[in-house]
């Protein structure tokens, strides 16, 4: 099947699932306790000025007419606006989105470069110290709530080290926020050529990744190990060894490469777990993505941009999960994505 057909097949199918989204985030926006309309008019406002908001914002109606309503601004691209920041939620999440991007890229490279050699050195070398380095850091990693982490390591290499810059935000305040072209700080400031600016990105950026690395690099790893010790044990990797090629040729090619599988379908599961994770840790390093956006407008009960941010996490995963199906047929062809 070709493979543009395919893809439109597999957005086809994932509109329920996005429109089931879309409804039950419609009603436990609206289940949320406070009132919105109390809240953005203010501690000193009367009960007629509160209704007053209430019938300006349309929460006066019932909910099948707001539902309504919502999906016709869906229809025409629109996400409505913004009690907490005054601005469309559609720009706020376009403005704040690379932030977020760029944390957890970052965070998921990090987590990768160190938890597949530590599930292969595991694998290889079972029950050795490298295999309780291994046990450990899936331990800690799974025990650890993000916020702790992030908390510790700023108390750590903030406050007693002094090794970290304050974390408030994505540059410190000495530095100009770079011409805006892809949103990506690192990406940007390279561009400008501005050396100063991208170091001050690069340290801004590495306490909050670290933290979220952590969080991502046991489920790596241990499903590295996992994969690797079936595939170290198949009858293919004994007679590739038997044919007398060399250790690093049976663990790279054969060996690695189809044990790869399982790991990108974690890689998959472990991108939009950090997606979430985000929520806190940009709320513990000031981080402007939409994770400190969603929990703003959480405690206005700012239904649109709650409604803005779950659709767009939704419109993510089902991104990401057709990006990871395409992946299989790049590392094993004889994976089929039309099934």
């Amino acid at each position: 099947m070709d493979r543009s057909l395919v893809v439109f097949k597999r957005l086809m199918q994932a509109l329920p699932t996005v429109f089931g989204i879309v409804v039950i985030t419609f009603l436990l926006t609206r289940a949320l306790p406070g009132d919105p309309a109390a809240f953005f008019a203010g501690p000193a406002a009367t009960p007629e000025s509160i209704a007053q908001i209430r019938v300006q914002l349309g929460l006066d109606q019932p909910l099948p007419v707001q539902f309504g309503r919502y999906l016709e601004e869906l229809a025409r691209g629109e996400l409505g606006q913004s009690m907490t920041t005054g601005q469309p939620v559609a720009q706020e999440l376009v403005r704040r989105l690379p932030a977020s991007l760029e944390l957890t890229l970052f965070a998921l490279i990090l987590s990768l470069s160190v938890a597949i050699p530590l599930g292969i050195l595991a694998a290889t070398h079972q029950d050795s110290w490298i295999d309780q380095l291994c046990r450990f850091v899936v331990t800690a990693g799974v025990s650890l709530p993000t916020f702790f982490t992030g908390l510790l390591l700023v108390y750590v290499f903030y406050f007693l080290l002094g090794w970290a810059p304050p974390p408030l935000g994505r540059l410190d305040i000495l530095s100009l926020s770079p011409t805006h072209i892809t949103g990506f700080y690192l990406i940007d400031t390279l561009i400008d050529g501005d050396g100063e600016a991208f170091w001050s990105a690069l340290k801004q950026l590495a306490l909050p990744a670290i933290t979220l690395a952590l969080f991502t690099l046991a489920p790596l790893a241990r499903m590295t190990r996992a994969a690797m010790l079936q595939s170290l044990s198949s009858d293919y990797v004994r007679t590739a060894r038997a044919c007398g090629l060399s250790h690093s040729k049976v663990l790279r090619t054969y060996a690695l490469r189809n044990a790869l599988l399982p790991v990108i379908t974690t890689l998959g599961m472990v991108f939009s777990f950090s997606l979430g994770a985000n929520v806190l840790v940009e709320k513990v390093f000031s981080w402007p993505g939409i994770g400190s956006f969603a929990i703003e407008a959480l405690i206005a009960s700012d239904y649109a941009a709650v409604q803005g941010f779950v659709l767009a996490m939704a419109l993510l995963f089902v991104a990401l999960n057709l990006f990871v199906d395409l992946l299989y047929t790049f590392v094993d062809p004889r994976v089929k994505i039309d099934g």
